[in-house]
């Protein structure tokens, strides 16, 4: 009698489960549509929210404070854009002074400490950010030991192009030696982590559609934790429950350029088939990392063949401390490394707040008569031109000089 009892209770609190489960997702959709792209390119954002008294949309196409959504009297609030551009598009709604995401729209990213809803519009210019019917290649979380920057294990991730794992086809094949790759290193900026380029910046899709459309060489590529004190991205590390910031210890006070090359592209070279050494080893990063990549590569002359900084965070005052040779003597470290030059690419919007830094900078290397690949763009320090300017470098690199 007990045991039936006791069957018939969990049997009561399953069904409860499950009906409330029901009942969640019923609440939080129901048959709202949004974000709705409509036929002519423009998007309608929907939000019921009865007892809201005001409703507004923040979005990446939005200047400022957003737009205020519009009540049909039954307290479903809408909101109708203009036509967009190709391109990932986030947003977030603001309810009664609350931001909070879209219950209808289960496509969500992190952005530091915020998250934010997305959508993708196609066009020539966000072609490569889609998933396509193309060879995919393998995004890996891989832990790896730091012994330069104190951790026996950090984390990041590491792209492998599609058939990385592949034996090699044909007669004969058992006894043919798999294939090396070349490897970019593919550096965040403040605040962001090992997630931050395969998630926000669309890495692997744009990696995936480029090698198959023959435009990029097959490579690996390796997004580190830039975060010198953090051993991976919050909450997946012993001790990590913490709200991300900004700011992370051991940054940008040298140890990060230090640890690189000993712990991070040794490590690599050793677990992977790299082809080791400089003209098949690229670095490239924004804004932080771009900073990252500047100084590691001025550091390491005869290592890294191929350079990109995007929207780079170019200044460094008076450097002090352990780490602090990182940063001194530039110039002489900028001679050994154009002594055997570097493809060198420098990228930025029109309208970024680090815009005089680049101009300061490239006034430096045109100084020296050093060779590099400029691209100006519209715009301000924001994904939307650090995606773009990744599908413009990958295609350069690895190339027969």
């Amino acid at each position: 009698m007990k045991r039936r009892q006791l069957i018939m209770t969990a049997l009561g609190c399953l069904i409860a489960l499950v009906a409330y489960a029901q009942e969640t997702v019923m609440m939080n959709t129901g048959n709202i549509v949004s974000p709705e792209i409509n036929a002519n390119g423009t998007v309608t954002f929907r939000l019921l929210s009865p007892q809201a008294k005001d409703v507004r949309l923040l979005a990446s196409f939005l200047q400022g404070n957003g737009v205020q959504m519009q009540n049909d009297g039954k307290g479903l609030w809408s909101y109708t854009s203009e036509k967009l551009m190709p391109e990932l598009h986030t947003y977030t709604f603001v309810v009664d002074g609350l931001r909070i995401v879209d219950p209808s729209n289960v496509y969500m990213l992190r952005d530091i400490a915020t998250y934010q809803n997305y959508f993708l519009i196609d066009g020539e210019l966000s072609a490569n950010y889609f998933v396509r019917d193309v060879p995919h290649g393998t995004v890996s979380k891989v832990w790896y030991p730091s012994p330069t920057l104190g951790f026996e294990q950090r984390r990041m991730t590491v792209y492998t192009p599609a058939g990385y794992n592949e034996p090699p086809a044909g007669r004969g094949a058992a006894s043919r030696q798999l294939k090396r790759y070349p490897v970019l290193y593919l550096l965040h900026g403040a605040g962001g982590d090992e997630n931050a380029w395969s998630e926000l910046g669309r890495a692997a899709q744009i990696l995936d559609n480029l090698i198959a459309q023959g435009k990029a060489e097959p490579m690996i590529v390796v997004m580190p934790n830039g975060n010198g004190g953090q051993q991976a991205v919050p909450g997946e590390y012993p001790n990590s429950m913490v709200k991300p910031s900004f700011r992370n210890s051991r940054t940008m006070d040298g140890a990060v350029e230090a640890a690189f090359v000993p712990d991070v592209v040794n490590y690599v070279d050793s677990h992977y088939r790299t082809l080791a050494d400089k003209q098949h080893r690229a670095i490239a990063g924004l804004s932080m990392g771009g900073f990252h990549s500047l100084y590691i590569s001025a550091n390491n002359p005869d290592t890294f063949g191929f350079v990109g900084l995007f929207s780079a965070a170019i200044t460094r005052g008076n450097p002090q401390g352990d780490y602090a040779y990182i940063y001194q003597q530039l110039d002489d470290k900028l001679a050994r490394q154009f002594a055997n030059p570097p493809y060198y690419y420098i990228a930025i919007g029109d309208k970024d707040f680090l815009f005089k830094d680049n101009v300061d900078y490239r006034h430096r290397l045109d100084k020296a008569g050093y060779r590099y690949e400029y691209v100006e763009t519209g715009g301000g320090h924001e994904w939307r031109n650090w995606r773009c300017y990744l599908n413009q470098f990958l295609p350069k690199l690895f190339k027969k000089k």
